[in-house]
């Protein structure tokens, strides 16, 4: 029997891939960590989800709470339970002031205004409901104890067996703690941004509770006796139900506090509270966007695979004809070039994917324990990981580079062995301007080089979109930092619990820059979220709203803020249809144009009509406009004060959740956008050897064909890079106002003229570290290699 002759074209693979190692194991580094970071972002994701999936029962998270004016009595607890099958609870809270003296790492870390500015929102420790999860120490036994937030806690150095100042009494603290209903330190539901610098959450004993001073908040959560949705958390797997339960659960607290002689003061279903849903639907966010990141580059990289094959085919045409010519099939050559990129693919994802378990699951849950007052959590094995990270990764590879080689082989033995790898070998001479000899040959170079250079543009733009978060996000933070003062109505906005005194008679402040203002709170229905808009109830000729539109309003016609306009896409001569919170009752508005305002989403309306269209009494208010603060009212009367410091809050804590990682991620975009444009002039100068070897052969040195293909792709990489800056500004816009429609309020994407500068700077310095490597690449081409691939 004759024995089977071995398939010589195997040998040839590890010899090709060992020959062109450095570019090979470029690629494949760049495929590890990339796959590697991903693999590592779903794995902790995945783990994490699966953690705050269980906390509603390990931890018997709420699925609402409310508050009160005044204590709820006993009838309308029963009543509420009763009508709505919930168990409610009582659980009471003090807002209070926290100092942290002289704790070395909090003054490291805290700025002395963040320091004045320190809140802590104290309970009892909650036994039934909402149970905390002690990350370190333990919760309070003694009455000189208190247990706070872990995430707080490290921002603000403190630690357990520290002293802190709480409502001006000492406490120890006993335990760094995460919150089943605090993963994320919303101080409000409503907004913007979560406060984890300023704003803590504390636990004490009973006893220590009823002895703190500062006013009690009558407090109310409660469970289902059977879950909405199957207690599904993703609202598109229950979020309806969730939200049905929700309202008719809210239209009947309503009934019940009137009859009881009560009023709504607050009332934040589980589903839309922000500090439990932020969290997770975050880790669902960055998920999405990990995974098309990773598919953008895999394409890229594939079509430098592509590329490189198909130069491979073009150099070695004579060696495939003779093979086709001693009876190897198309196929068996198609196999044969689209091993190399599954096999680099392959061994890339493994690696990746083992450090993505081990390194880079680390480095994700450190940075979503940054930002976030998460539970324990364990590792949970992902097939999702695996399926994204390396099947999908390698499908993408097999497909591109095999339309592209399958094309490359479509010709016929002969045509191989004559080198004839064109469709259309007459086709029509391109005429070139009539510039001098070296400006015309650069420019033939461009146009030999175009699939090159495309995949040079791809990839370009690939890094400007990152580059873009990574510029855009300080940019943005910065502005609002600056233009915070001016994007408020007043300096100080002071909103009152009930604008008449024990006596009965109205109100007054003797402060001359205080100007009296109505405002009721709405409700903006849409698919994304339902989201509170503040209406507002403006006097005649005011000095802090002004808008000559804004005293001739008709009636239900309002002016309606930039945030709101920019956000929802109202424009004037728009119908805005809002229902009043916490009630079914509905209001149509005509907009009647844009109002300056970029601190909330908010609509503006004379205050008569305020008062005429909600049935307020002719003299109701809800509060003062001023430019300093009001201190001749008592502060038992006032519910809250709004000052530009508001908006500070939010850019402080983005800034200290994200502000380092974006300027690490600067310095990664130049090295992601070095290598890829390493790679692909790498292409560039190896297809055109022949065209070098003999520019050398007539005489010319390597200063000046470096001066041609150098300069020829520095053009390329000019233009590119300047359309990319704006493709990456334009994508990365669309991306915030899909991020941010899903968020409570509206915050630009700006990029300053700096910031564009900088981006396309980044990605030219890239260049020109690559440029040195081209250089010594065209150096070293021998003149010989002309006259070995002469036809």
């Amino acid at each position: 029997m004759k024995q089977k002759v071995r398939n010589p074209l195997r040998k040839r693979i590890l010899r090709e891939l060992s020959g062109e190692w450095q570019k090979y194991l470029v690629i494949a580094l760049f495929l590890i960590l990339t796959i590697g970071f991903v693999s590592g972002m779903y794995v902790a994701n995945g783990s994490m989800l699966k953690a705050t999936d269980e906390a509603p029962a390990k931890y018997r998270r709420e699925d609402g709470h409310f508050e009160l004016y005044e204590k709820a009595d006993q009838k309308m607890i029963d009543a509420l339970e009763k009508a709505e099958s919930v168990t409610v609870y009582r659980l009471p809270f003090r807002e209070l002031e926290e100092e942290i003296g002289d704790i070395d790492g909090g003054r490291e870390k805290l700025s002395e205004q963040q320091k004045k500015d320190m809140s802590v929102r104290v309970y009892p420790v909650r036994d039934k409901i909402n149970l905390a999860n002690a990350l370190y120490g333990r919760l309070p036994k003694k009455n000189s104890e208190i247990a706070i937030d872990r995430m707080h806690g490290e921002n603000a150095g403190i630690k357990v067996g520290d002293s802190i100042r709480v409502g001006g009494k000492d406490y120890k603290v006993s335990g760094l703690v995460s919150n089943t209903d605090y993963t994320t330190l919303f101080e409000k539901s409503s907004d913007m941004m979560f406060d984890a610098l300023t704003f803590d959450i504390g636990l004490v004993t009973k006893e220590a509770f009823e002895q703190m001073p500062g006013r009690i908040h009558e407090n109310y959560a409660y469970m289902h006796t059977t879950k909405p949705g199957n207690g599904k958390r993703d609202p598109a797997k229950g979020g309806n139900q969730e939200k049905e339960r929700a309202d008719a659960f809210v239209e009947t607290l309503a009934k019940e506090a009137v009859l009881s002689g009560n009023q709504i003061r607050n009332y934040v279903p589980a589903y839309a509270n922000q500090a439990i849903q932020f969290a997770p639907e975050d880790f669902g966010h960055d998920k999405a966007m990990g995974g098309v990141l990773l598919y953008i580059l895999i394409a890229v990289l594939s079509f430098v695979f592509a590329i490189t094959i198909s130069n491979t085919i073009t150099r070695e045409a004579t060696v495939i004809g003779t093979l086709r010519a001693s009876g190897y099939t198309r196929l068996e050559m198609i196999g044969h070039y689209m091993m190399s990129p599954i096999v680099v693919t392959l061994i890339a994802a493994v690696i990746g994917n083992i450090l993505g378990y081990t390194v880079f699951k680390k480095m994700v849950s450190a940075m979503y324990y940054n930002s976030y007052s998460l539970p324990d959590y364990r590792t949970v094995w992902s097939s999702e990981a695996f399926v994204k990270t390396t099947i999908i990764p390698i499908i993408l590879m097999f497909v591109i580079n095999l339309i592209v080689i399958a094309g490359k082989m479509r010709f016929s033995p002969l045509a191989f062995l004559r080198r004839e790898l064109k469709k259309q070998r007459n086709k029509r001479t391109i005429y070139l301007p009539s510039f001098k000899f070296i400006p015309r040959f650069r420019l033939r170079v461009i146009l030999q080089n175009l699939p090159g250079y495309f995949v040079l543009f791809l990839g370009i733009c690939f890094v400007m979109v990152m580059l873009a978060m990574a510029v855009g996000l300080p940019d943005s933070l910065d502005y609002y930092k600056d233009k915070a003062p001016d994007m408020m109505l007043a300096g100080h906005q002071t909103i009152l619990k009930n604008t008449h005194d024990q006596t009965g008679q109205l109100l007054k402040t003797e402060e001359k820059s205080a100007e009296a203002f109505s405002s009721v709170t709405l409700v903006h229905k849409s698919e994304a979220r339902d989201e509170d808009v503040e209406a507002y109830g403006i006097e005649e000729n005011s000095r802090y709203v002004k808008s000559e539109k804004k005293d001739r309003l008709k009636d239900n016609e309002v002016l309606v803020s930039d945030a709101y306009s920019r956000k929802y896409n109202v424009n004037t001569g728009d119908t805005l249809k809002l229902t009043r919170k916490y009630t079914d009752e509905k209001y149509r508005f005509k907009v009647a144009g844009i109002y300056d305002y970029q601190a909330g989403i908010a609509i503006f309306m004379p205050i008569d009509s305020m008062r005429s269209l909600f049935d307020l009494d002719k003299d109701e208010f809800t509060g003062w406009f001023s430019e300093k603060p009001i201190n001749d009212i008592d502060e038992t009367y006032v519910l809250n004060e709004v000052t530009a410091r508001d908006i500070e809050k939010m850019t402080d804590q983005l800034d200290h959740s994200m502000g380092s990682y974006m300027l690490y991620f600067q310095y990664l975009c130049i090295l992601l956008s070095a290598i890829l444009i390493f790679l692909l002039t790498k292409l560039i100068i190896e297809r055109n050897k022949n065209a070098i070897s003999m520019t050398k052969i007539l005489g010319y040195t390597n200063r000046e064909i470096a001066g041609i293909y150098l300069t020829a792709t520095t053009w390329v990489v000019i233009v590119s890079d300047l359309i990319a800056v704006f493709i990456g500004y334009q994508v990365l816009k669309a991306l915030w106002k899909l991020i941010i429609t899903r968020m409570e309020g509206w915050f630009d994407f700006i990029i300053s003229p700096i910031g564009f500068i900088k981006m396309f700077l980044f990605v030219f310095i890239g260049y020109l570290i690559v440029m040195v490597f081209d250089y010594r690449r065209i150096r070293k081409v021998p003149m010989d290699e002309a006259l070995k691939n002469m036809e």
